[in-house]
């Protein structure tokens, strides 16, 4: 026997009733944007981490043939370990916002994101 589940509140039915509303495709662009989101928010704060050595090259790690824009946002991540996601935060948000909401391409906003982490390791 399963326990039982705490009871939804009104925020999570609200969000399951608008989930179910929608077509397979806003389906998924919705999950990726909660994706997003979650990772934004667990993201550890650096002040209560001891400082570890980052790499000062990136990693090199290469892009998939087929990729989401969550996944590249991952790897770009994990490619520029010495760049500070605080300072690009806004604008990959806006290419989040462009992809999910106004229909952009993967890729050109993987190609733009990829520009954005260059640029910003470039800075330093």
């Amino acid at each position: 026997m399963f326990p039982a589940m705490p009871q939804a509140n009104k925020q999570e039915r609200q969000l399951l009733k608008v989930f179910k509303s929608l077509d397979p495709a806003n389906k998924e662009s919705l999950m990726c944007y909660a994706e997003f989101l979650q990772q934004r928010s667990s993201q550890v704060d650096e002040s209560t981490v001891e400082k570890q050595e980052i790499a000062s090259e990136p990693l090199d790690i290469p892009r998939p043939e087929k990729e989401s824009v969550i996944k590249a946002i991952k790897r770009l991540s994990a490619n520029y370990p010495m760049v500070d996601k605080e300072n690009i935060l806004h604008p990959i948000s806006a290419l989040m916002t462009g992809h999910m909401l106004q229909g952009k391409k993967a890729d050109k906003v993987i190609d733009e994101l990829e520009e954005l982490f260059a640029k910003e390791y470039q800075k330093n």
